[in-house]
């Protein structure tokens, strides 16, 4: 990492330009950088026709406005000086494989990152948020990227209520109302279109992962060639699936159920989303009840109940016996999304061949007809 410090102006800019032009760095820290001038830019131009793409991290609100109004930020990718922040005592509102969200204050809330995210991964989910809000899905406002200790995190909006998960769990009385509000957010997700290239496509990401080396090392080419051809067979369509669309990724705001955690958006088939509602309580909370507990905010005994009366409410089957073949038809998408996730669990190559034949070869394999149709419509 090469660093600039103090002011870049003509009379050090031959010393500046000569030390940069010689290390040809691709990311510069200028944190330390309390001016530059044209001179300074021009040197910094010349750096990005030598190495490609410059990266400039840590830059102060007056040198950003410089690089700004002179149009670098459209030359350079330029990064502000994040705000440092602390959440030491601060209530735990959820945690999940991806972080954990603190309440700050009454009027924010901050979800913090494992230290394993990138900033580009983080920047990622607060442009879906915008994306998502704009398009008209309530979603809570993102404000500023953040500095968390050794990590990062994204400050939001506070809601004047907990999280959805903790309202089923402590206003049995409402319960029903709730999961009603829950499925009904649901389909006004599934039914808003963006088609403006801002999301990327289910279907890209999940090519991805069928070809992912992980995958290629566990299973056969021939299941490889499944896992494709199921992915092919998918419908092409540009409706939001936010991913991991359980209650305690659902905030509560004057009555109104607004989302959080957008890092997964994506644009493609509804029922996916709905594979991980089944995923979180029906299969979650029966295998790891305490981690289901922590992330989703409900407790375990009652999670399959909330489960299954979502999945009524979302699909509209009132029939017992249609709605447990509706849930099976979910479980089979359950099954080939878990396969194809492998490469992103945690200790993959210990855990990826117990999936492979459980899910893989007992459930996907056999019912490759099947997952066709489902996943084509």
């Amino acid at each position: 990492m090469y660093h600039i410090k103090g002011k870049i102006d003509s009379k050090n800019a031959p010393e500046f330009e000569k030390e940069i032009m010689t290390a040809l760095p691709k990311e510069v820290d200028a944190a330390g950088l309390e001016y530059i001038s044209s001179a300074g830019l021009r040197i910094l131009l010349r750096l990005t026709k030598a190495v490609g793409e410059v990266t400039i991290l840590n830059v102060s609100p007056e040198v950003y406005d410089i690089l700004d109004v002179t149009g670098f930020t459209t030359i350079l990718n330029v990064r502000k000086a994040l705000r440092e922040i602390s959440v030491e005592g601060k209530e735990v509102l959820g945690q999940g494989g991806n972080g954990t969200v603190y309440r700050l204050d009454d009027e924010t809330i901050v979800k913090v990152y494992s230290s394993k995210h990138p900033l580009e991964i983080i920047d990622r989910e607060r442009a879906y948020a915008k994306a998502a809000f704009v398009a008209g899905i309530p979603t809570a406002i993102a404000f500023d990227t953040v500095k968390v200790g050794d990590s990062y995190g994204v400050v939001y909006e506070a809601m004047n209520s907990d999280t959805l998960g903790h309202a089923i769990t402590n206003e049995p009385e409402r319960r029903d109302e709730y999961i009603m509000k829950y499925a009904e957010l649901a389909k006004k997700l599934h039914s808003t279109v963006i088609d403006d290239g801002s999301v990327e496509k289910l279907k890209d990401l999940l090519m991805k992962r069928a070809c992912d080396p992980v995958l290629l090392e566990l299973c056969t080419p021939e299941e490889v060639e499944i896992l494709k051809e199921l992915v092919s067979s998918m419908a092409d369509c540009d409706t939001l699936v936010h991913g991991d669309l359980h209650p305690g990724n659902i905030m509560i705001n004057n009555g109104e159920l607004m989302l959080i955690d957008m890092g997964e958006l994506t644009r493609g088939l509804p029922v996916y989303d709905v594979a991980s509602v089944y995923r979180d309580l029906l299969v979650g909370s029966q295998s790891s009840p305490e981690t289901t507990k922590m992330s989703v905010g409900i407790d375990p005994e009652l999670c399959v109940e909330v489960g299954q009366k979502f999945l009524a409410m979302y699909s509209g089957i009132t029939d017992p016996e249609r709605l447990e073949q509706y849930i099976k038809m979910i479980g089979l998408v359950f099954a080939f999304n878990v396969v194809l996730l492998i490469p992103d669990f945690p200790g993959a190559a210990q855990r990826g061949p117990a999936i492979i034949e459980q899910l893989l070869r007992a459930v996907v394999v056999p019912n490759v007809d099947a997952l066709k149709q489902i996943l084509s419509k």
